[in-house]
C-alpha cells in the first residue's frame, strides 16, 4: 500500500524532514499567484505600514445580493456575550450551510497576501457571516491571534478578512481599527489612541493581520451592518473551528482546491496533518 506521507525511521533531527513526502497528494500552487507581484507589493506595503489595507471593489453587487438572500434565511440567533454582541447576528459552520461565499473566501487578493505572510498550507482558522443590528455597542477591542500563547512583539500568525455586503460606515458599526497597533509589545488600547472607522463599499474587504487591535464598531443607524469574516492561520497551528468535524466530505470534494487545501486536507512538510499515515485528501476518495 502506498502510505502518504512516506513512513519514517529514526532521525537525528526533525529539520532533516523539511520537505513534502507527500507522494499522489502534493501541495498545489496557490490562486494568489495570479495576481500581479506589482499589486501585491503595494497591498503587502499599506500592511506592513498600518496593520491593515482595504481591497477594494472585489465582488460585484450581484455577489453581495446573492450572499445577502442567503444570510436572510439562514441568520437566527443574535450573540450570547459581549464579545459576540447581543444585538449582532452571527452564523458559524457556513460553507456547509451555503456556497455563496466561497468567493470570499479563496479571493486571489486575499490568497496572494496570505502566500506572502505565511508557510504554505496556511490553514483557514474561522468562517462566519455577521450581522450588526440597530443599536449595537462597540465591540471591546482584539486582536484575532491573542489566543495563540506568544510574546509580542512579533510577527503574526494569523490574519483575517472582513468583507462589506452592507456598505461600512461610521455610524453603522464599521470595523475600527487602531493603525500601527501590530507592533505593539504588551500594551493595550487607551484613549489617546486613533481609533479609525473602515469605511467601504458592498464588494470591498479590510485585510487585517492577526496582531492588529481592532473591533466592530456601534450601530448608531437605522439598518443593519452585514459582513463575512475569514480568519487564516499558520498550518502548523490549530485553527478556531475545527472544519474537518463541522464540513461534510461532500462539501469538501466540491470547495475548491484552495479552500479544500485550507481546510485541512493538505500536509504541511513533512507528516503534520496526516491521517492514518496517509495524506488527508485520500480520505475524498473513499464514501
Amino acid at each position: 500500500m502506498n502510505h502518504e506521507p512516506a513512513a519514517v525511521g529514526t532521525v537525528t533531527a526533525l529539520e532533516d524532514l523539511g520537505t513534502d513526502l507527500a507522494r499522489r497528494h502534493k501541495a498545489t500552487e496557490s490562486g494568489g499567484a495570479t495576481v500581479d507581484p506589482a499589486v501585491v507589493d503595494a497591498d503587502m506595503a499599506g500592511l506592513e505600514r498600518d496593520g491593515y489595507v482595504i481591497l477594494e471593489d472585489l465582488i460585484s453587487a450581484e455577489d453581495c445580493a446573492r450572499i445577502r438572500e442567503s444570510a436572510a434565511k439562514l441568520l437566527e440567533h443574535t450573540g450570547r456575550n459581549v464579545f459576540e454582541g447581543q444585538r449582532t447576528q452571527r452564523l458559524y459552520s457556513v460553507l456547509e450551510k451555503t456556497r455563496d461565499c466561497d468567493r470570499l473566501v479563496d479571493h486571489p487578493r486575499v490568497l496572494a497576501l496570505l502566500d506572502r505572510l505565511f508557510l504554505p498550507n496556511y490553514l483557514l482558522s474561522q468562517l462566519q457571516v455577521i450581522n450588526i443590528l440597530p443599536g449595537e455597542n462597540a465591540q471591546l477591542l482584539h486582536h484575532d491571534d491573542a489566543f495563540y500563547p506568544l510574546p509580542r512583539p512579533r510577527p503574526p500568525v494569523g490574519a483575517a478578512t472582513v468583507w462589506a455586503i452592507d456598505p461600512f460606515t461610521r455610524t453603522n458599526g464599521a470595523t475600527v481599527v487602531i493603525p500601527g497597533s501590530h507592533r505593539w509589545a504588551d500594551r493595550r488600547p487607551t484613549a489617546a489612541d486613533s481609533i479609525i472607522s473602515v469605511e467601504m463599499a458592498p464588494g470591498s474587504c479590510v485585510f487585517f493581520l492577526g496582531t492588529l487591535w481592532h473591533g466592530g464598531g456601534a450601530n448608531r443607524s437605522r439598518h443593519p451592518r452585514l459582513a463575512v469574516t475569514g480568519q487564516y492561520c499558520e498550518p502548523w497551528l490549530r485553527p478556531q473551528e475545527a472544519f474537518t468535524l463541522s464540513t461534510s466530505r461532500d462539501c469538501a470534494r466540491t470547495v475548491s482546491e484552495d479552500i479544500r487545501r485550507m481546510l485541512g486536507y493538505s500536509i504541511h512538510p513533512p507528516f503534520i496533518g496526516q491521517v492514518d499515515g496517509m495524506h488527508p485528501k485520500r480520505l475524498l476518495e473513499t464514501s
